[in-house]
């Protein structure tokens, strides 16, 4: 595709020559690893279990595969075709995750999936990139007619699913389209009292949970007290780091996959750390950054205020579940049952982020035609506008 002419005028083409190159390219280099991990870390798993010892590769390669092929469809999509999307995608996650709490399957205490022949599906992934073009949409329309509530309708439909992932309970997750949404309203210019407040509602929210919670309650006192109940899983992760050192003890030759139940899912960062070292989780990071540095740094020359809320918001919820991720398996953060976008093992989440970055690289694409600015008072709807 390098050598396309300008004179092709096709599809592709012209989705080839308009794309982020080096954001689509980042991808490819995660899914890569992906792939690479998901061979160190799954057969191990899947012998533990009495299952075929490639059954989770094959899995992978068919859910990798899909979600490629969902971000090259979705990254062709127009802005308006974007909208439309988050719009009706929001209703159906929303209704969706509500299904769960009456027949989804209940895995260790939390009803967060629902069980189709192929795969299980946690329609809770969904709602993170939907409900950003969503809350985009309807504060933009705020903005375009003030007799539009768009602040408040966002705000409702929060309200809704905050109670849904309450009930599953799935509050990391919560957190998640909770940060998202507060940066989208920062950059649609909230008062900075009300994001103090906002902050201070977080925290109180947190210590609700710590005292009504059982689970979370559990996770934060493993955190904070190291003699406090049961932390094999963390220990084993952060000695499988310790063994690996700067350049990891080998493909294949590591030990933690051999211990740990979701080692090819909550804590395939610890198996790349073992097996490749340091060095390849330092990578690793800074494509996580890159990508999302790159997507912030393109929306300063970006004027329509509905891509740049849009943008905003996916790819915080992206960068936010790769730290949450790593930050949980170093024991930065207390453990929360998040994937590693495109490296661990799971169809919703690799499907839901494939939904994710081929939104933000449909917004992000080149577009030849003059921007179309909103009007307020006949004048350009800019960023001045956006800030106010």
């Amino acid at each position: 595709m390098a050598g396309v002419s300008r004179s092709d005028n096709s599809l592709l083409a012209r989705w080839w020559r308009n794309i982020d190159h080096w954001t689509l390219g980042s991808v490819g280099l995660l899914i890569g690893f992906g792939y690479i991990l998901m061979m160190a870390a799954s057969p191990a798993v899947a012998q533990r279990i009495g299952a075929s010892r490639d059954v989770f590769i094959f899995k992978q390669v068919m859910f990798l595969s899909i979600a490629a092929l969902v971000i090259l469809i979705i990254s062709m999509i127009s802005v308006d075709g974007i909208k439309k999307l988050g719009i009706i995608g929001s209703f159906i996650a929303i209704l969706a995750t509500a299904y769960t709490l009456v027949h989804g399957m209940d895995i260790k205490g939390a009803r967060r999936w629902i069980a189709l022949p192929i795969m299980s599906v946690q329609p809770s992934e969904f709602l993170k990139p939907c409900f950003a073009i969503l809350t985009a949409w309807l504060l933009t329309q705020w903005h375009r007619r003030f007799c539009v509530p768009g602040m408040l309708i966002a705000f409702g439909f929060y309200a809704v699913i905050l109670m849904l992932l309450k009930s599953q309970p799935d509050i990391g997750m919560l957190a998640v389209i909770t940060a998202v949404l507060l940066t989208q309203l920062f950059i649609n210019g909230l008062n900075m009292f009300w994001v103090f407040s906002a902050f201070g509602g977080m925290i109180a929210a947190f210590i609700g949970a710590y005292t009504v919670l059982p689970h979370v309650r559990s996770r934060v006192e493993r955190f904070i007290h190291p003699n406090v109940g049961d932390h094999y899983q963390i220990d084993t992760a952060l000695r499988a780091f310790g063994n690996g050192g700067l350049w990891g003890r080998g493909p294949g030759e590591g030990r933690v996959k051999d211990l740990l139940p979701d080692a090819h899912a909550d804590f395939v960062f610890a198996v790349a750390g073992e097996e490749y070292g340091m060095v390849v989780c330092l990578v690793i990071i800074f494509i996580f950054c890159f990508m999302v540095a790159r997507t912030l740094l393109k929306m300063i020359k970006e004027d329509d205020p509905f891509i740049i809320l849009a943008t905003s918001g996916l790819i915080t919820g992206f960068g936010l579940q790769a730290f949450i991720n790593m930050g949980s398996t170093l024991h930065l953060i207390p453990t929360k049952g998040m994937t590693l976008p495109f490296i661990s093992y799971g169809g919703s989440s690799a499907i839901s982020i494939a939904l994710t970055i081929g939104m933000v690289l449909a917004l992000t694409r080149r577009r030849i035609e003059p921007p179309n600015f909103f009007k307020k008072n006949n004048q350009p709807f800019s960023k001045r506008n956006l800030m106010r």
